[in-house]
């Protein structure tokens, strides 16, 4: 809630937040959220015509060419994603169309920084920079020796923290548009009906494992071999920092495989792992959606059963 206030009032992510006002606005917006919860989503009008909010791809025909990009779906435990922001530009890239939004002019409390819709991939700079802010001022509170050390040595963080910042959002668009083509491509192995088993398992660890699977496959398939192939060091530090919660509980040789190259210096010793890491992870999904297949509802306890053996 402190950040969306950030973004709502453009507050710098250097400036203290006036606690006084902070409170207020957050009672008052809980307040207003309460009279919305229950009401129906409604239909957009643009362009003199009514269209379903979720219907991204006709609202963006028609705000694309006036330099703006929207995107409405559904994220993590089946809940709902708006925005809205400027086209800062519009690249193709393998086959894809990547949108990449600047200045967000509207958007709600969770802003992933990257969202995927059939071949479009949606990337939200701003959310991105937000994110990777958070991060680091995490490790700033004790600098502890690791891997967001490492990435965060590249730039300049003390002497100039607003152009490292800049310097850092920038180069790892790079890298959420690769996790995103990778995700693209697990979804081309596993077919509509994964969308149909995470929509049935919302706010359960079930869901969690699914979509760290999910994670692992997609990276496997597209952003570490990639990485690795350009020699990417700093983003290869960059991603192995923000690799926890059940992504890392589910891939503890990945975990191991990296102290050895910090180690030994050598990120190449990563790629006979991550080319077993591709058939594991596949597999591991395909087992899951068998799983639901047959299971259905009653799938959770064997979904997290299935994972308890199915760690790398």
């Amino acid at each position: 809630m402190r950040e969306f206030y950030r973004w709502e009032m453009g507050y710098p992510f250097s400036a203290p937040m006036p606690n006084e006002e902070l409170g207020s606005w957050l009672t008052q917006r809980e307040q207003l959220w309460e009279t919305l919860e229950e009401e129906p989503f409604i239909p957009i009008e643009i362009d003199g015509c009514l269209v379903d909010p979720f219907n991204t791809e006709l609202i963006n025909r028609s705000l694309v060419p006036k330099g703006y990009v929207y995107s409405g779906g559904l994220g993590r435990q089946a809940t709902p994603h708006f925005f809205l922001g400027q086209l800062q530009k519009q690249i193709d890239t393998q086959g894809f169309k990547v949108l990449i939004a600047a200045d967000e002019c509207a958007r709600d409390l969770t802003a992933p920084p990257a969202m995927t819709l059939d071949k479009t991939i949606f990337l939200r700079r701003e959310s991105l920079q937000r994110m990777i802010w958070e991060k680091v001022q995490e490790w700033q509170w004790n600098k502890p020796e690791n891997a967001m050390a490492r990435a965060l040595s590249f730039y300049d963080f003390d002497g100039d923290p607003d152009a490292a910042l800049e310097q850092l959002t920038e180069h790892e668009l790079h890298a959420t548009v690769l996790h995103e083509i990778g995700e693209i491509m697990a979804g081309e192995s596993l077919d509509d009906y994964w969308g149909v088993m995470l929509v049935s398992l919302p706010r359960s660890k079930a869901e969690l494992m699914a979509r760290a699977v999910r994670d692992h496959l997609a990276d496997a398939l597209s952003t570490l071999p990639k990485l690795l192939f350009e020699e990417d060091v700093a983003s290869l530090h960059f991603y192995m920092a923000n690799l926890t919660g059940m992504r890392k509980e589910l891939f503890p040789s990945l975990i191991e495989a990296y102290e050895r190259v910090v180690q030994h210096g050598n990120f190449r010793a990563l790629e006979p792992l991550l080319e077993r890491s591709q058939a594991h992870w596949l597999a591991v999904a395909k087992r899951m959606l068998t799983l639901h297949q047959q299971y259905e509802s009653r799938c959770p306890p064997y979904l997290e059963a299935l994972m308890e053996t199915s760690r790398l």
